[in-house]
């Protein structure tokens, strides 16, 4: 029996399964483009029961695939208890002393899942003991990425968990020579104005989603931070919100809104958190990130909002809204939390406070225009 990935899934990528009879199934939304892909596979076959296709269970039939559905994410997490046989025991220990140094370096669970996924997936790829990995199985494996055409951010995080591997497991940071970076991407943030936050806000009507979503605006805090607050957390007296052990392990206070605290007081009178602000339906836990995330995709589609946004984006509105109305860059990068004043420095790009006072061209061309017509009826 397959696992039923949803709709929304199966719209931006593919699904691979280990089969039986040295056979792999595929599983994928139906479009005639992914249909004519499909049929570019040598072997394939289509299975009515289940509804997907099945192809020969190779290497080199899992490296066409990747290559034809170049243009979605080929999804191979259900592919682990197929790996290697040969290569187990050494991947095995390989990933006990991998966690091991993030834990005792002080990564996060979130980072230290990321690094260990990046690395499993490359060793899994190349099929060989990490101490035989060499500069050609590096530079396949990028190649393989770009042809998937993954985010740059998605690849610097690869380069950085391979260096991390190297340099602490395998004890020879230099096994594959230079780990060059590909070239940042220079993208802007969406920013919601102040008419799409009101129809966000009015959108949601639940007394607790109403709390998450306006601390997470007025606050500027990341979706980690809103879903760790503790009630102790919020400082009421001095209307502050104390965010602990943010990203980077850094501690710092931000403001506490009037409008938020309202909301947030009146959730809790209705109902009477006891730890966390937030609790998740797991005793002794905080709400999951990703629940807040499905309030904010609900809100989105039913405040009728065009932009490509998601939770983060209320962060970024927060901090160019501060800016529009002339807050000091260097209080924005403290109340966000950024190292470096470069961080805080994009939201100079997506600010109009400046560019609205400039006029285009065009406009001033018109007005020229009809200034010259008013003259001549005037004069008539």
């Amino acid at each position: 029996m397959l696992p039923k990935p949803t709709a929304r899934s199966l719209s931006n990528q593919i699904f691979v399964y280990p089969g039986k009879d040295g056979r792999l199934l595929v599983q994928f939304q139906f479009s005639k483009h992914r249909l004519e892909k499909i049929k570019c596979i040598p072997g394939r076959k289509w299975h009515a029961s289940s509804k997907c296709w099945s192809v020969p269970h190779t290497k080199e039939t899992l490296d066409k695939l990747i290559s034809v559905f170049a243009d979605v994410r080929v999804n191979l997490k259900y592919m682990k208890q197929q790996d290697p046989p040969e290569i187990l025991p050494c991947l095995h220990q390989a990933m006990n002393k991998l966690t091991e140094q993030l834990r005792i370096q002080g990564y996060r669970a979130k980072t230290r899942k990321s690094y260990l996924g990046h690395v499993r997936r490359f060793i899994l790829s190349c099929g060989k003991p990490p101490d035989t990995l060499r500069a050609d199985d590096f530079h396949a494996y990028m190649s393989q990425m770009m042809k998937r055409k993954v985010s740059h951010s998605y690849i610097n995080q690869f380069v950085s968990a391979l260096r991390f591997f190297l340099r602490h497991v395998t004890g020879d940071p230099n096994i594959i020579g230079h780990i060059p970076r590909p070239k940042p991407e220079s993208k802007l943030p969406d920013i919601l104005d102040k008419h799409e936050i009101l129809r966000l806000l009015g959108a949601v009507r639940n007394i607790k989603h109403r709390a998450m979503i306006l601390l997470t605006y007025s606050a500027g805090l990341r979706v980690g931070e809103v879903v760790r607050l503790t009630l102790a957390d919020i400082d009421i007296g001095r209307r502050l919100i104390h965010i602990r052990q943010g990203k980077g392990r850094k501690d710092r206070f931000t403001m506490l809104s009037e409008t938020a605290l309202k909301a947030v007081q009146a959730y809790i009178k209705l109902y009477q958190p006891q730890t966390w602000l937030f609790p998740g339906a797991k005793p002794g836990h905080h709400l999951h990130e990703r629940s807040i995330q499905k309030v904010f995709d609900e809100a989105h589609k039913k405040a009728h909002i065009s932009k490509k946004i998601s939770m983060h984006s209320l962060r970024h509105s927060f901090a160019t809204h501060l800016l529009e109305r002339g807050t000091d860059i260097r209080y924005i990068q403290e109340l966000l939390g950024h190292a470096s004043p470069k961080t805080t420095q994009i939201y100079l790009k997506v600010t109009n406070r400046d560019i609205s006072r400039i006029q285009s061209p065009l406009d001033a061309l018109v007005d020229e225009l009809n200034k010259s017509e008013k003259e001549k009826d005037e004069g008539h």
